[in-house]
């Protein structure tokens, strides 16, 4: 590839840049400020919430979102092929 084109790709703003969510995902229950928390499944669409004074109560307050995420969509699950490897929710927490 030409100079110009690695030179344009690497002043992109956008390099670098974490995926929309991720930062949330990765933020223990105590960091986050927002009182509602929601997570989605890219699979089935199904959106569940916990206030966060209910998630940090049964989780801790040090307990990473997005483990405390997978077990809310997991409770209520609906998509169930029996197969391990595809079985349960996606979660995409906002």
């Amino acid at each position: 590839m030409p100079v110009e084109w690695w030179d344009a790709v690497l002043s992109d703003p956008q390099v670098g840049a974490k995926p929309r969510g991720s930062a949330d995902r990765l933020q223990r229950l105590d960091q986050i400020a927002r009182h509602l928390l929601r997570v989605e499944c890219r699979r089935c669409g199904r959106t569940v919430e916990i206030q966060k004074a209910d998630a940090v109560r049964l989780y801790g307050p040090q307990a990473l979102w997005k483990t405390v995420a997978q077990p809310l969509l997991d409770a209520t699950c609906q998509e169930r092929t029996g197969r391990l490897e595809e079985d349960g929710c996606w979660p995409s927490v906002g």
